[in-house]
């Protein structure tokens, strides 16, 4: 089998390669990414010798690439993990998430459809059903929910996923849909929640809370989430949507002080800021049809995954200190300085 993983360097993308290389080492993958700020080409380094590995730099909107490529390499699979995913930077600059998000899925299902992949996978969030009330715990998002986005993030992956039902209807393309909960893990790049306090307390730095810390998210160990898609790609049904959760929420505030127990720092360095515009409040999602169809549960506890995160960036201190330079910063300093 021949796959094509777009937005291979990023961080559930990689994971995504390295999970399929091990489990189907017969397998060939192409990765093509666009190396934006948060894709990192040094994430890939322990496969860009194996021969079953391949890398393309390259936008998915890029029509003239993609087409070739898909000439070129007669993909059997399409897992797409290209988009612009961060909430805060999509309130600053929504024109780049519309781009990516939506036409670069475009393009890729155009280019599915005329070389005839037998899968094309979009990998969604469970951003696109809006937020669930603190106060309901009862409630959890269903595939059958309506798409309810809260920021321009949200509304370009609720619009990607209405596109790629919308290309099976009228051109019979075989897709299917994930939608995953919060992922964390290693590579994470560090403006994400877990990855950015985790530094920030490594360093004795305050870390910025939003609000009161009380929104509340469900944590999925990025491996079971490629356990997951492998699961979708192989034997989930053509058409479907399908609900990737970790049955661990947790609020903000109990993830923060959950990492400066961890590497013994003190929660003095909790500090609340201003709220993010929209803010979510919860975010659930019961993984029952995935579950019953595929036989795929979470297998990792947040205590058991969060340790073995916290371990990995106390390891490999040289990836994330090498990217906390330049861009990075000046957009650090922007959302959280004034705050």
């Amino acid at each position: 089998m021949k796959i094509l993983v777009t937005g291979g360097a990023g961080f559930i993308g990689a994971n995504f390669v390295f999970y399929m290389l091990d489990k189907h080492p017969e397998y060939d993958i192409l990765c093509l990414d666009s190396l934006t700020y948060c894709g990192n080409i040094k994430t890939l380094e322990p496969v860009m010798d194996n021969p079953h590995f391949k890398f393309v730099k390259g936008d998915v909107t890029d029509r003239k690439l993609v087409f070739q490529l898909f000439e070129e390499e007669k993909f059997d699979v399409v897992v797409n993990f290209a988009a612009e995913s961060h909430v805060d930077r999509s309130i600053e600059d929504p024109g780049v998430f519309l781009r990516t998000n939506i036409l670069g899925t475009q393009t890729l299902m155009d280019a599915s459809n005329e070389y005839g992949v037998a899968r094309y996978h979009q990998v969604g969030t469970d951003e696109v059903y809006g937020d669930l009330p603190l106060d309901r715990p009862d409630l959890f998002f269903t595939e059958d929910m309506p798409l309810t986005a809260s920021s321009p993030y949200s509304a370009s992956k609720a619009s990607a996923d209405l596109l790629v039902m919308a290309y099976h209807r009228t051109y019979g393309l075989p897709v299917t849909i994930s939608r995953c909960s919060n992922n964390y893990g290693p590579y994470q790049f560090p403006e994400k929640l877990i990855p950015l306090m985790i530094k920030n307390a490594l360093a004795d730095e305050k870390l910025p809370v939003y609000g009161t810390g009380e929104n509340v998210r469900d944590w999925l160990y990025v491996k079971d989430h490629c356990k997951a898609i492998d699961m979708i790609i192989h034997d989930g049904k053509v058409g479907e949507v399908y609900n990737i959760g970790g049955h661990n929420e947790k609020s903000n505030l109990e993830v923060v002080r959950t990492i400066l127990k961890q590497v013994g720092k003190s929660e003095d360095l909790i500090t609340f800021v201003g709220d993010r515009k929209g803010h979510d409040l919860r975010y659930a999602i019961d993984p029952t049809k995935i579950h019953d169809e595929l036989g795929w549960l979470p297998e990792t506890r947040f205590d058991d995954g969060i340790r073995q995160t916290i371990d990995w960036y106390l390891d490999n201190r040289s990836w994330w200190e090498e990217i906390i330079s330049g861009e990075y910063q000046e957009y650090y300093d922007r959302m959280y300085s004034n705050r």
